[in-house]
């Protein structure tokens, strides 16, 4: 496939040289322009140097040096899409992953197809006309996925932007912990709901940045609402 400046550019930090092989192939096949390091510092002088469109790092080689990668990427609400390898996906791992600023995770053994699909789903050019969403004085911006509050710019994550478009397309209605999962993570959870709160939590401080009333407010044993009062 012809390469073209338009392709969305990958930086791949992975330490297993077969699987960057394998996973660099897919993704140029795929038509993405794709830099590959093995050496975290590297990868973090190459992101700077780069500004790509999407990180991708090897939790599972490098363990919490991956981690600390992703943190430093992520530093300053940096918008970047981040991706994951990941070997387990108990809850101490996913909330691991997300508090360390990624927006998703795939699980080892590497499979192309369910890894493209994950890639597409987040690269994936938006042709949507601009639209917002509005509550109080929070508004969602659906095309460029950031949002603003008394003309303060809130740099999202790929989840935080679809849990808080969910809760503002359903103002004033209480949400269950189910509800969201099936909506905003949709089969991938498990079951688990530790993972919302972890990103309540986020939106929470973004939102509430410079003594902002609370919105999103907790119905204890039920879910969530996003609520003016």
């Amino acid at each position: 496939m012809s390469m073209s400046q338009s392709y969305p550019s990958i930086l791949l930090i992975e330490k297993n040289q077969q699987l960057a092989q394998k996973v660099s192939f897919d993704l140029t096949d795929a038509g993405y322009q794709v830099t590959v390091t093995a050496d975290p510092e590297q990868g973090k002088s190459q992101f700077e140097q780069l500004q790509p469109s999407l990180v991708v790092i090897d939790q599972a080689q490098l363990g919490d040096q991956g981690l600390q990668l992703c943190r430093d990427i992520r530093g300053n609400n940096n918008p970047v899409l981040i991706l994951l390898f990941m070997n387990q996906d108990g809850v101490r791992d996913r909330v691991a992953c997300l508090e360390a600023g990624a927006d998703d995770y795939t699980l080892l053994p590497y499979r192309t197809e369910k890894f493209l699909q994950l890639v597409r789903l987040y690269l994936q050019p938006s042709d949507e006309v601009p639209e917002q969403l509005y509550f109080s004085d929070l508004v969602l911006d659906l095309s460029h996925r950031c949002a603003y509050r008394n003309g303060r710019k809130i740099d999202l994550t790929v989840k935080e932007f679809e849990l808080l478009k969910y809760l503002m397309s359903h103002p004033g209605e209480v949400l269950t912990r189910e509800q969201i999962l099936d909506q905003v993570w949709e089969h991938n959870h498990g079951g688990e709901s530790n993972v919302i709160e972890v990103y309540i939590r986020y939106l929470r401080l973004k939102i509430e940045q410079g003594g902002n009333k609370r919105l999103i407010q907790t119905v204890r044993g039920v879910g969530y609402v996003l609520r003016d009062s």
